[in-house]
């Protein structure tokens, strides 16, 4: 795995586009690549290769399914024969060889180690820093709206180098009118899931009003999503919600699953299976993961099975409520958390666990079940969101938990490191059913029809 070929939009836009930059959409490779203006190229009828530029306004490499979704799906785009070109902001995606990334940077005020940061006065290019700036000292989220803005400026200097444009959730104004494309939107969930659960959570009205502040661009993510002629999303259960919150009409929206790379994710029986191993991928503190409740199971759990710990794939829980709940109970040496593994070391991880776990009180998909699933390690998931639809049946791929519910996960959990029958027969089942379902190899097809008709639309 490697980052594709860098590129500075700072570049682009200070001149023309030379032909050994190495990226498509060069001058001279317009010139000697662009397919013959065919009636069936045109409305996107035909079977010739597409030309998509690919928008990521935040890419963690690591961990969120944002930043995993551009990168398989890119991969997969490639594989088929198109030419994608992923454009970008911090922390840039990590992306496949291959697939070349533009750089479109933002201020990075969120960046670590230094989050909330005041940039310098040298840093500042023009208004739409400014208006980074602002919004993020009065306690709001700028990124969604000063990416699409920066995204628009620069997609229309470069008018005539794609055929589609795929954007990443971005769901800001600057993506409205004209980009000198189709425009094709993936909206994994609405994020006024995410702002629903954290105001559930909140426990002051100070705090109830700085989430709501900090989602105020979920009302911009509304107004956009209802103006989109082509939204794409992955699971019948964020169709559902996309048309209920942000009242997309639902003959717009089409469902395309996502999936598990089944190649790098599948079963290994030379690694050694770690017993009372727990693993699940979560941000420590927010609350739509449910590890608050996990922990809590862990510590009844632990009654029975004292060697029961966990393993958590993401950021680590400091004074928030997960980290006083591992205080509470004394789990300390029970609960581990890493972050920034490589993929080889994260698929170890989910092979040598005898349990994976997810949680969440909602999904809109939720890939790390797929990932788990795919190794052949049991798994044990709540019901919450589009959960059900990628684990299966309770009892045939899976053991299934109400969300929210300490006591069930408890039960489940050691239920499964009772029985090895179990958790062999659920670990076969689970792969079997992401083979047949969940593989990004079907879900870059399932994209690609989506972009033609975007294009047939566009023509007509």
């Amino acid at each position: 795995m490697r980052r594709g070929p860098c590129v500075t939009a700072e570049a682009i836009e200070a001149g023309p586009h030379p032909s050994s930059s190495g990226r498509p959409g060069g001058s001279d490779s317009r010139a000697s690549s662009t397919p013959s203006a065919s009636r069936g190229d045109r409305d996107g009828s035909g079977d010739r290769p597409l030309r998509i530029a690919l928008l990521s306004y935040k890419g963690n490499p690591f961990c969120g399914g944002q930043g995993v979704y551009v990168r398989h799906l890119s991969r997969e785009l490639a594989r088929l024969g198109h030419r994608v070109e992923v454009i970008g902001a911090q922390p840039y995606p990590v992306l496949d060889e291959g697939v070349p990334l533009t750089e479109l940077p933002s201020l990075d005020l969120y960046r670590s180690p230094d989050p909330f940061r005041t940039p310098k006065r040298g840093e500042y290019r023009d208004w739409i820093d400014a208006l980074e700036v602002a919004t993020m000292w009065t306690g709001g989220f700028p990124e969604p709206l000063t990416f699409s803005l920066r995204a628009r400026r620069h997609l229309r200097a470069r008018r005539g180098d794609f055929d589609v444009i795929h954007d990443n959730q971005t769901l800001g104004y600057g993506l409205l009118g004209d980009l000198g494309a189709p425009l094709v939107t993936t909206v994994h969930h609405p994020i006024t899931v995410d702002r629903r659960l954290e105001l559930d959570a909140a426990g002051s009205r100070g705090k109830r009003f700085s989430v709501r502040r900090w989602y105020g661009f979920t009302r911009m993510q509304r107004r956009v999503a209802r103006r989109l002629p082509s939204v794409l999303t992955v699971s019948g259960t964020s169709r559902r919600e996309i048309a209920d919150q942000l009242g997309v009409r639902g003959e717009r929206i089409r469902v395309v699953h996502i999936g598990a790379d089944t190649d790098l994710f599948s079963p290994d029986p030379a690694v050694p299976e770690i017993p009372g191993r727990i693993v699940t991928t979560s941000s420590a503190d927010v609350p739509l993961k449910g590890l608050v409740h996990l922990v809590e199971a862990l510590a009844e759990l632990r009654a029975e099975h004292p060697g029961a710990h966990l393993v958590v794939v993401g950021k680590r829980a400091e004074d928030g409520p997960v980290g006083r709940m591992i205080a509470r109970h004394g789990l300390q040496d029970a609960v581990r958390f890493v972050k920034g593994i490589s993929d080889t070391e994260l698929v170890d991880l989910v092979r040598g666990a005898q349990i994976a776990c997810v949680p969440s009180l909602y999904e809109g998909f939720s890939l790390p079940a797929a990932e788990a699933m795919a190794t052949g390690t049991p798994l044990v998931a709540t019901t919450g969101g589009a959960i059900p639809e990628v684990a299966g049946p309770d009892g045939e791929s899976c053991l299934a938990v109400p969300p929210g519910d300490p006591g069930a996960l408890a039960a489940a959990l050691g239920r499964l490191l009772s029985d090895a029958g179990l958790r062999a027969r659920l670990g076969t089942a689970g792969r079997e059913r992401v083979l047949e379902r969940f593989t990004w190899a079907r879900a870059a097809q399932g994209t690609v029809e989506l972009y033609r008709a975007a294009l047939d639309r566009a023509a007509r």
